[in-house]
């Protein structure tokens, strides 16, 4: 029989990737690809169709975004076999789990399951309780398999391919704005008024800003000590989200206060992300398992 593909093995020493992370990580593909559908595709029909209403639609389809940004992210870091590889995708997916699960203990009444929305069908009803369990499980369920993914015998090889500085440098950059930014939305969910190019219920804002601090997290990172062989998945989920995001903007652009400066400045960092994105993983090396192949 053939030895397995040489991209699921972990190199003799390195810390392998666990069963259980790898199955947590399929079943997060499943609930990305199911918010990617429910946000990014039917934005206008959340009403209906989701576990809260949302409302304008662009802010379901930018969610919808960071989604799809996330089944791009999960699906490749399934394909690696040392944990080395997957940190970086993991933690990002954590931090917005662990901050979704807080917004949504405090905006709980805003859920389909309420009373007040008493006259939604069941699809709306049963969006609500699957959100609700989802955000309830999985942070615990991740946090359980994070201590013993650390706790696995192995190290991490060392760096071979850094970062270039000005990649870095650009990165820094996106990562204290992204952060800034959510913190503030999440904190103060008011500040969008300020801080948003258009009008965000205190509930989407702090779901908007547990995407931003999850990317500005994984931007930081990378840039303070970077290996681009480990980032390339990272680096094509950056990607995807920027481009999604404008995709999402040219949708709904009515919906934009282009009158306001803070919009183009959105649109500067969008762009941003898209370039710095396409950049790491232009940079990064192929897997050695397809270089081979």
């Amino acid at each position: 029989m053939n030895p397995a593909p040489p991209i699921l093995q972990a190199p003799s020493g390195a810390r392998p990737l666990l069963s259980a992370m790898r199955v947590l990580l399929g079943a997060f593909a499943v609930l990305t690809a199911l918010g990617t559908g429910a946000l990014f595709v039917l934005a206008e029909t959340t009403e209906k169709t989701f576990a809260w209403t949302i409302q304008p639609p662009l802010t379901a389809a930018f969610l919808g975004a960071g989604y799809g940004a996330g089944f791009v992210l999960v699906v490749l870091s399934m394909r690696a076999g040392r944990w080395a590889d997957v940190r970086l995708p993991v933690l990002t997916i954590f931090v917005f789990v662990v901050l979704t699960l807080v917004a949504t203990l405090v905006h709980v009444n805003k859920l389909h399951f309420d009373g007040a929305f008493a006259a939604l069908g069941p699809l709306a009803k049963g969006a609500a309780w699957f959100w609700f369990t989802v955000y309830v499980v999985l942070p615990v369920a991740m946090l359980v398999l994070l201590v013993l993914q650390e706790r696995v015998p192995g190290s991490d090889p060392p760096a071979r391919h850094p970062v270039p500085v000005v990649l870095r440098a650009a990165l820094g950059a996106e990562s204290a704005v992204l952060l800034v930014v959510g913190a503030a939305l999440y904190v103060v969910p008011t500040t969008t008024t300020a801080l948003w190019p258009w009008v965000l219920t205190p509930f989407t804002a702090r779901v908007v800003a547990a995407w931003l601090l999850a990317f500005g997290l994984a931007t930081a990172l990378a840039a303070r000590a970077g290996d681009l062989e480990r980032l390339r998945t990272a680096a094509i989920a950056y990607t995807v989200f920027g481009v999604l995001v404008l995709v999402a903007v040219l949708r709904f652009p009515g919906t934009v206060q282009w009158g306001r400066p803070i919009a183009w400045m959105f649109l500067v960092v969008t762009v941003a992300v898209v370039l710095t994105g396409a950049a790491g993983w232009r940079a990064a090396p192929a897997p050695a398992g397809r270089a081979r192949g």
